[in-house]
């Protein structure tokens, strides 16, 4: 199947109003779509009422990465301003992203007289050396930089300040992400709180999402089956829980596509192994899942792999079936949208 048919089967239209440029307040005042694929059933409620679809002795799974403000505006010695994209600290240099051409050897000022020279350019991505070290640049972002939000998002009426707070989870704990978790962003303390009183078991892994996630299908991905690279982490604890919870039968429920990956990308026989690395996993229809009992998850964005990641829990009839349903219900789209339980 050519990459277009492909991605033609996962495109569907909506209405540009129902794409949120702002999390609903209260987090867990988001409407909740919930399906039940053993029984067929669809409940529309809010988030906060998550607790009662959930059997007793679930395991939530949720991603406590933090996201970055990865996006840093320097100053050109010409005197033009460039915002760079960090991605990642590569030795004594950082590698980044440019929406305008730079030269090798090009010097890009910040406001307190530090600066980074482009050293090397490849496929794209620029190597700059800074005259700091390296490792200090997660500061340096702290200080200038600027949360990068999905290109989706428009006209956002939030201060960057703002920005910061909202577009970060309740739990967030290991720097690393340019985008959140976003399924995750409806969880308060309070709801946290009551799941546990309720019976509901909160784990916690790492994965650092990349702009991989925003990237566009290409036919390399299909031809090989393999997405873009995102390092992920579970701890022997959280490693240890699940495998207990697995084995006595505890349904497992990753919050988000990224806490799903890690599972699946970690799963060696049924039981989770391979606790760290670079994941790769390309997850579609006719997939099965090797750890995961189900999945919440917000609404994604048409011809993209993290739509077709959740058509390996639905199939594609049922997902679009779903998702029309989601839009004549009027719930909110995309990263700041409502959720969706698959159970």
């Amino acid at each position: 199947m050519s990459l277009e048919s492909v991605l033609k089967k996962y495109d569907y239209k909506f209405p540009s109003e129902a794409v949120a440029n702002k999390p609903a307040h209260p987090r867990d005042s988001a409407k909740l779509l919930v399906y039940d694929r053993k029984t067929k059933a669809v409940n529309f409620d809010t988030f906060k009422n998550l607790g009662k679809y959930l059997p007793v002795g679930s395991v939530l799974v949720l991603n406590d990465t933090k996201v970055l403000p990865a996006r840093l505006p320097l100053k050109k010695e010409t005197g033009g301003v460039v915002k760079i994209l960090y991605l990642e600290t590569v030795g004594k240099n950082i590698k980044a992203l440019s929406p305008k051409k730079l030269k090798v050897g090009e010097k890009l000022l910040l406001p307190d007289g530090k600066y980074f020279v482009i050293t090397d350019v490849q496929d794209g991505e620029y190597l700059l050396r800074p005259s700091f070290n390296a490792r200090e640049i997660y500061s340096v972002l702290k200080k200038y930089g600027e949360t990068p939000l999905p290109p989706y998002i428009k006209n956002v009426p939030l201060t960057e300040k703002k920005i910061r707070e909202e577009y970060q989870t309740v739990f967030a704990k290991v720097l690393g992400s340019v985008a959140a978790p976003t399924a995750s962003l409806h969880f308060t303390k309070g709801l946290l709180n009551s799941l546990k009183k309720e019976g509901v078991k909160i784990v916690y892994v790492t994965l650092h999402v990349g702009l991989g996630t925003f990237a566009p299908l290409t036919e390399e991905n299909l031809k090989t089956g393999k997405l873009h690279e995102e390092y992920y982490e579970i701890s022997p604890k959280a490693a240890s829980a699940l495998n207990d919870a697995k084995k006595n039968g505890k349904r497992i429920i990753p919050v988000g596509t990224t806490a799903l990956r890690t599972l699946e990308s970690a799963s060696v026989g049924g039981k989770l192994k391979k606790l760290f690395g670079e994941t790769e996993l390309f997850i579609k229809e006719g997939d099965r899942l090797k750890f995961s009992d189900g999945l919440i998850t917000n609404f994604h964005v048409p011809r993209s792999s993290l739509l077709m990641l959740v058509s390996a829990l639905l199939g594609h009839k049922k997902l679009f079936e779903l998702y029309r349903l989601a839009i004549e219900k009027k719930f909110r789209l995309f990263s700041f949208g409502d959720g969706m339980l698959i159970k």
